[in-house]
């Protein structure tokens, strides 16, 4: 009898053991290799089980989420010639931290905000950890345009750089083009971060001395948030103020573009909205420390009357006494992200080391 319980056991034990080992397989499949190259299609991307697992959003130039429009495009086709490196790389870091256990996608807004608006649901932080614990963070706030966005041209490349710097950096998908009404887009960096003041310790930073970084559009939004304006600044949410503003070619001035967001975002609505407002009108001596830069051959900000760009924030910055330090390149044309390439190579370099130099 305890022959045959023991072959018994021993069969189980055996069949037990091959079932592990087929299982192990379908297992691995779970997490994808940090292979991605600037050749790598955007359907590869997409299809590599880390990133989906992840939820790093990148359809960024779609208008439909989901779209294949771009299945066959490389990185480096999908992204400026300027960020294709780094967005790759920032992106075998999301890999990597995922297949490690670490949670990529953070919610801004609790459920119960998410249910009584559904495009709240859409504001994400995307998490890449510092090297260390106790380090600074920079929330990374990329442009857009229409419905576009660049979570990969100025997000994953910007994260990946700052990541080799020493500093931990959340990239934030926020509500923009039509989803932007009611200044939603200030609401949004507002609260991502009064979420990370909350859960400093969650995630390994320090509350304090804090950077906020924009891009184009995202720049803009950064600005006003970084104003001491009573109704629209960081005093008017009621969060600490950043340590530094970090800004690549940011919009100061919407220009022709004002009415049509008036249009698209906020028909028939009275009152003040973000849009309307230049960094420039807001800036005093206690503006937020601000790096900025922006290129000569920036043809975007050429479109948008280039005067009342980078040279007028420059101005009202230099005649206001505020701290701030501006370069401008020869070559550095718009949504050139880490600038790989231009005369911008570098600048983030440049700009954490101003950022240290605010910082209490």
């Amino acid at each position: 009898m305890k022959q045959k319980m023991k072959r018994i056991l021993c069969i189980a034990a055996t069949c037990l053991a091959l079932m592990m080992a087929l299982a192990l397989p379908g297992f691995a499949a779970e997490y994808g290799e940090p292979n991605i190259t600037t050749k790598t299609t955007m359907k590869e991307l997409r299809e590599n089980p880390s990133i989906k697992g992840s939820g790093y959003y990148t359809y960024c130039n779609e208008w439909i989420e989901g779209s294949t429009q771009y299945d066959d495009t490389p990185i480096e086709g999908y992204v400026s010639y300027a960020a294709a490196e780094d967005a790759a790389e920032g992106m075998n870091l999301v890999i990597e931290n995922y297949n490690k256990g670490v949670q990529i996608t953070w919610q801004v807004y609790t459920p119960e905000e998410i249910a009584e608006n559904s495009s709240l649901g859409m504001v994400q932080l995307y998490y890449f950890p510092a090297k260390t614990a106790n380090a600074k963070y920079v929330i990374v706030v990329p442009g857009n345009g229409g419905n576009t966005t660049a979570e990969l041209n100025e997000g994953a490349s910007i994260a990946n750089q700052l990541h080799e710097l020493g500093y931990a950096a959340f990239v934030l998908r926020y509500r923009s083009f039509l989803n932007a009404s009611d200044n939603a887009p200030l609401y949004d960096i507002a609260n991502a971060v009064k979420y990370l003041t909350e859960h400093a310790d969650q995630f390994g930073v320090q509350r304090e001395n804090y950077a906020l970084m924009g891009f184009s559009s995202g720049g803009h939004i950064v600005g006003l948030i970084g104003s001491d304006n009573e109704k629209f600044g960081y005093k008017a949410f009621g969060i600490p103020q950043p340590a530094a503003l970090l800004l690549g070619y940011p919009i100061n001035d919407f220009f022709e573009v004002k009415p049509l967001y008036q249009l698209a975002i906020d028909p028939l609505v009275l009152g003040w909205r973000y849009y309307w407002t230049d960094i420039s009108d807001v800036v005093n001596e206690n503006f937020t420390p601000t790096y900025f830069f922006y290129g000569k051959n920036d043809l975007y900000m050429q479109r948008m009357c280039y005067s009342q760009q980078g040279p007028l924030l420059e101005r009202k910055l230099r005649e206001s006494g505020a701290v701030y330090e501006c370069h401008v390149y020869e070559n550095a044309p718009h949504a050139i992200g880490p600038g790989r390439h231009t005369d911008a190579d570098g600048w983030i370099r440049q700009a954490t080391e101003f950022w240290e130099k605010q910082c209490k």
